[in-house]
């Protein structure tokens, strides 16, 4: 992003400028911020615009997006206790306190971006020479953050109050939900409105990190599909890759790292630098021979997943060698994941320590499992963006986060047309794009004249295999209504020969007894505070 707009420099103002536009507490009931900007010493400048819309893209979401797999069947939680475990025991209520922290946090991000569109113009009043069209792009950024806001709002909790001004507590009382397609359509509105106001490209590289039409339009090609709107969901994603600026990138097992930042896959990311914007994926979720601190255990139900080298599943390879199992396996497997030893013959990954990925019960590493919680419950353990260069530092990383790139436009595009049933060549072709990337090769995707329903799962476990660890399962096994099905029971983990032995055992997580039940739990309860305080909102069903 532009220097004087958003390097290091600026941290400081930026952080003024989000603090002062905080919200209220409760969530909604008063969307004006507590500290409002004097318009006599505010909202003067470009440079004051620039500043409060970069305040705004601090509410991104950021390197926290990959616990939602842990919330999947592709990953697991590291303990039995909190409200996360509660939910995937089917315990949970409109009193549990995670969903009055997101009420309340998402809210807050709609009431700054709403404050910043109601106050922006002042700038052009206070100096007629600022660039109309630069207000007005910077309108559309903030609008961006809004609808993606209200995307995530309307998928977790149904119906809820669409608020586009600063309201005041009174007003906040007696609110009236949306409905659910209510907001998709002021989604679909205000991202196709903001992609005509953004450019396909910035032309400074200072503005890297910005907002693009690409952006808006990929963002709406994702609510769309969240919401079964498939032509919507097409022709979002076709204009994307009709805009002729991303490509995907030439190495899957690089794309997470340094040497990979900005490059022409990204669509949207969250920018982080280390000392000034930093993150801590490293320490959180490396594993523990790395003196990480494992915040994710992905299951085997994602390592089944990844096919053989020959473009099969492990149950339809006859070469699969259930006592080698990760060998000859697609290349993303072990770009995605460190992989446990099977056996004493049968080594692990090697970490970037020298060491060797050993997991096993009896070995005494910092990853044996069983031994205790908060420390892989399956045996495996995340690679992705988990970086070498981090080692030395491992609070202090600064690699990006990727929130949409262009491998997942091209499987909306495929997965959007495979619903419509209108499976013609573009669809192999966006599904095998991926695939045949240089370093991973996978075999093509014939056209043999397959169903919809067997396109249908092609293109979904594409999915899983191609985005795993990105944080994007959760929303995919919601939205494809599959939890009943694949969040209950225990939580599978590696196969494994013991130390000493020759026959091999199946590890079976027991940390948390999923339980999923579909009349009540695709949607998440109203807050019960939101509830007392405005009776015109409704509980969802079950709660």
């Amino acid at each position: 992003m532009n220097t004087y707009r958003w390097s290091s420099s600026c941290l400081l103002l930026l952080v003024g400028i989000s603090i002062l536009f905080l919200g209220c507490e409760g969530g909604i009931l008063d969307t004006t911020p507590q500290n409002t900007l004097n318009s006599e010493i505010y909202w003067q400048s470009e440079e004051d615009a620039f500043s409060a819309v970069n305040a705004i893209y601090n509410e991104l979401p950021g390197v926290g997006e990959m616990a939602w797999d842990r919330y999947s069947d592709i990953g697991n939680l590291m303990s039995p206790s909190g409200d996360w475990a509660s939910i995937q025991r089917g315990e949970h209520g409109a009193s549990t306190g995670l969903f009055q922290n997101y009420w309340d946090s998402n809210y807050q991000t709609i009431g700054r971006v709403n404050y910043f569109l109601e106050n922006v113009d002042k700038v052009q009043e206070n100096d007629p020479a600022a660039s109309e069209s630069l207000l007005t792009r910077l309108q559309a950024e903030a609008r961006v953050i809004r609808a993606m806001t209200y995307m995530r709002m309307s998928f977790w909790f149904g119906d809820i109050p669409l608020v586009t001004s600063s309201i005041s507590v009174e007003e906040g009382r007696g609110l009236v939900p949306a409905t659910r397609e209510e907001i998709v359509d002021f989604i679909d509105n205000e991202l196709t409105q903001a992609a005509g106001n953004l450019p396909v490209e910035y032309a400074s590289s200072d503005d890297i990190g910005r907002i693009t039409k690409g952006a808006a339009l990929g963002l709406k090609a994702r609510a769309m599909i969240y919401n079964n709107r498939w032509s919507d969901a097409r022709d979002a994603a076709l204009e994307v890759m009709n805009l002729g600026v991303y490509d995907l990138y030439d190495s899957y097992e690089n794309l997470f790292g340094y040497a990979a930042q900005n490059n022409d896959e990204v669509i949207l990311d969250r920018q982080y630098t280390r000392d000034d914007h930093s993150h801590s994926f490293f320490e959180a979720y490396a594993p523990r021979m790395m003196n990480g601190s494992v915040g994710i255990s992905p299951t085997r139900i994602l390592v089944d997943a990844y096919e053989t080298e020959n473009g099969l599943s492990i149950e339809e390879d006859p070469s699969y060698d259930p006592l080698d199992p990760y060998s000859n396996r697609d290349p993303r497997l072990e770009y995605t994941l460190f992989l446990p030893t099977f056996s004493d013959d049968v080594p692990g990954s090697e970490l970037y320590n020298g060491e060797i990925y050993e997991n096993r019960p009896g070995t005494g590493t910092a990853d044996e499992i069983i031994i205790q919680q908060n420390r892989t419950n399956t045996g495996f353990n995340t690679r992705k963006y988990v970086n070498p260069e981090d080692m030395s530092d491992r609070s202090n990383n600064g690699t990006n986060f990727i929130l949409l790139r262009y491998a997942d436009i091209l499987l909306m595009y495929a997965e959007a047309k495979i619903e419509l049933n209108e499976i013609d060549a573009s669809v192999y072709d966006a599904i095998n794009e991926v695939r045949q990337r240089p370093d991973v090769n996978m075999p093509e995707i014939a056209n043999t004249g397959q169903s919809q329903e067997e396109m249908r799962e092609i293109v979904r476990n594409e999915r899983m295999v191609e985005l795993a660890m990105e944080g994007l399962r959760y929303w995919d096994v919601i939205r494809w209504r599959i939890a009943e099905d694949v969040l209950q029971g225990n939580v599978p983990g590696m196969d494994y020969i013991p130390v000493g032995e020759t026959e091999p055992v199946q590890f079976v997580s027991g940390i948390i007894n999923r339980h999923f039940d579909p009349d009540r739990h695709y949607l998440w309860p109203i807050p019960e505070q939101e509830l007392t305080i405005n009776s015109n909102l409704t509980q969802n069903p079950g709660y």
